[in-house]
């Protein structure tokens, strides 16, 4: 099972697909797990490197007892830290729900390591304090529910599982210090990227498709696509749909690359 070592903290990770393939790394939400990738690494692998991992306190990675060992910055740089171990300098970054977030994290903190970005059922963060705190109250809410209920609070849909979790404490300080937001610097930030973004977003993800109209106005270089019959777990409700999405958008930006590099 390979691992990484993270100052005492093992990150699980997963790469598929040929050494030249264009690479790419998709992070999960809150309370899921690698396996939600897997119909996506299956259709992808053959031409395409593709990398997984489990967030910290999450699936096989370890769930540290300190809470003050999950934050943005250990997440973007358990990424950075995957990279480095692959020999990739940089990669197209993607994440679903919270691992979304998460990228336009790793984008804010390494943008000279991202060729692209795919950002999939996820936002931006807010600009208004006040709806800010109301999600932070929600992240607080779900961090409760676990203490109280265990891994039996885990909503029942595709993306989440409670048996992909070794340890519900480490779901719970996740809540509270990577998925609770602090600032506007994201939303603030979308004008600023350089690199082609895909934002896919489930027809029926009310939450997000919002944000998904908010990004493609904002971000300059941007593919806004929504999947019919889908939710929030849009690459599991129509895979297939989803795939030949994600599958066409790799192939724009594999193409641009080998012209940058030719030139």
């Amino acid at each position: 099972m390979p691992l990484i070592d993270r100052d005492g903290v093992n990150i699980y990770y997963d790469i598929q697909g040929p050494e030249q393939g264009l690479p790419i790394i998709l992070s999960h939400g809150h309370a899921a797990a690698t396996p939600m990738w897997a119909l996506q690494v299956t259709a992808l692998k053959k031409n395409y490197r593709i990398i997984t991992w489990d967030l910290r306190g999450h699936g096989r990675s370890d769930c540290p007892s300190d809470p003050t060992l999950y934050s943005v910055k250990h997440t973007v740089d358990d990424m950075a830290a995957i990279l480095d171990t692959c020999g990739l300098e940089r990669a197209v970054i993607g994440g679903h729900s919270l691992g979304g977030v998460m990228s336009f994290q790793f984008q804010l903190a390494y943008p000279e390591r991202v060729l692209a970005m795919a950002i999939l059922n996820s936002g931006p963060g807010f600009r208004n304090d006040r709806v800010r705190e109301q999600w932070n109250q929600g992240c607080e809410r779900t961090a409760a529910s676990l203490e109280r209920k265990g891994l039996a609070a885990l909503s029942k849909s595709n993306e989440v599982h409670a048996e992909w979790h070794r340890d519900v404490q480490g779901l719970i300080h996740a809540a509270r210090g990577i998925m609770t937001h602090q600032d506007a610097r994201m939303i603030d930030n979308l004008g600023n990227i350089k690199v082609p973004v895909l934002v896919l977003v489930g027809a029926d993800d009310q939450e997000f498709l919002g944000a998904a109209n908010y990004m493609a106005r904002k971000i300059p270089n941007v593919r806004k696509e929504i999947i019919d019959n889908a939710g929030h777990a849009a690459n599991l409700d129509q895979p297939e749909v989803f795939n030949a999405l994600l599958r066409n958008f790799l192939e724009d930006i594999e193409k641009h690359t080998n012209t940058a590099n030719q030139s």
